[in-house]
């Protein structure tokens, strides 16, 4: 039997669409959305119909419609029989894995630990072999139940306030203000901001009115098919507090206040040490001069005190007068004085004026 160029054309187009049809496969996920709570591992489900192995395959699971519609974000890569992290966002590093055992039966779910609030969201899960490709969706709902709602006064114009504060939610709560009587106050929107794991922390202020001393803030976020509820009650007392707008400069204030009030004192209580120390030397010096124990007159020499006016001309170098004229204290260094005939050289003797010698061992005073 003769082949002809068409025949052969045929069977090799028979055979790689054979082959093409053999390496066909269908890629299934899950249809309902996986609840995830915080903190929990979860598994994301991906499978290969037929069942054939993926060990040699593409396997790429990253996140849709986030931030942009157009943009799909890595969250784990397996290609060329390994795993490849050189453009996984950081958020999930070190959290994501494939079943290898099981890549070989057409398992490539990916598991995801340690779920955080910024998790929430729909995934790709991607297939691809050398001559086909397919992927399937997965819907996951992250849940976290935060802190029960904290109640603090604060200051604003005008009066004061209260603040309501609540963290660690997901998706985002409500918070609301009711008085004694349970109606709902008027206090605008919630402050809403979120951690570095896409937890919410949500806040409501409220002014307080004179008319009424409890307050409730409640707290209620939306699930799929519950309302979750938390409460705090605040009672104020009926004595009237003080309320601050800027507790940070009064407290400056009186500490500056203080400060200052220390240093007045403590340059007081120096300058009168050193009088006193003053005070102290002159008085040791004057009983240097008179030994009480061996002269019993002191008593009367102190009745027949004069005052003597000294003569600085006669006064020995290491003599210093005092500007009083009648004291002096002996120092360690000799003065520059002129040089004088009648002053003392040799010993610290100084001249009253009228010719009274006078020892200059220590500092005296004459009355």
């Amino acid at each position: 039997m003769m082949w002809t160029w068409t025949d052969c054309l045929c069977v090799n187009l028979l055979f790689l669409l054979q082959r093409a049809g053999s390496e066909r496969f269908e890629v299934l996920g899950s249809t309902r959305a996986i609840v995830a709570v915080a903190g929990d591992d979860i598994i994301l489900p991906c499978y290969i119909k037929p069942n054939i192995s993926a060990e040699d395959m593409r396997v790429d699971w990253f996140r849709v419609n986030l931030p942009d519609p157009q943009s799909n974000i890595r969250v784990h890569l397996y290609q060329d029989g390994r795993d490849k992290y050189h453009d996984q966002i950081l958020s999930y590093r070190g959290r994501t894995s494939l079943f290898k055992e099981e890549l070989k039966k057409g398992n490539t779910s990916l598991k995801l630990t340690r779920v955080q609030g910024t998790d929430d969201g729909r995934y790709k899960c991607l297939v691809e072999s050398k001559t086909h490709f397919d992927d399937s969706t997965v819907q996951v709902n992250v849940r976290a139940i935060g802190s029960k709602p904290e109640v603090s006064i604060e200051g604003q114009k005008g009066g004061m306030g209260l603040l309501c504060v609540s963290k660690g939610w997901f998706p985002e709560p409500e918070l609301e203000w009711l008085d004694s009587e349970g109606v709902t106050l008027s206090a605008g929107p919630s402050e809403t901001d979120r951690n570095d794991k896409g937890f919410y922390i949500v806040k409501l202020k409220i002014p307080v009115k004179e008319t009424d001393n409890l307050f409730t803030c409640r707290l209620r976020q939306r699930q799929q098919h519950e309302v979750i509820k938390m409460e705090t009650e605040f009672h104020i007392p009926s004595e009237p507090i003080l309320v601050h707008t800027d507790t940070r400069k009064v407290a400056l204030a009186v500490i500056g206040s203080l400060g200052i009030f220390l240093m007045v004192i403590l340059a007081f209580t120096i300058w009168r040490w050193i009088a006193l120390c003053n005070d102290y030397e002159i008085l040791a010096d004057q009983l240097d001069l008179v030994n009480m124990k061996g002269c019993p007159e002191l008593e009367t020499i102190r009745k027949h005190a004069v005052d003597v006016t000294l003569d600085p001309d006669t006064a020995h170098p290491k003599l210093i007068l005092l500007k009083t004229g009648n004291k002096w204290r002996r120092g360690d260094i000799k003065q520059d004085l002129p040089d004088n005939a009648e002053r003392f050289n040799t010993v610290h003797y100084v001249l009253g004026k009228g010719g009274l010698l006078l020892r200059g061992d220590s500092t005296m005073r004459f009355r």
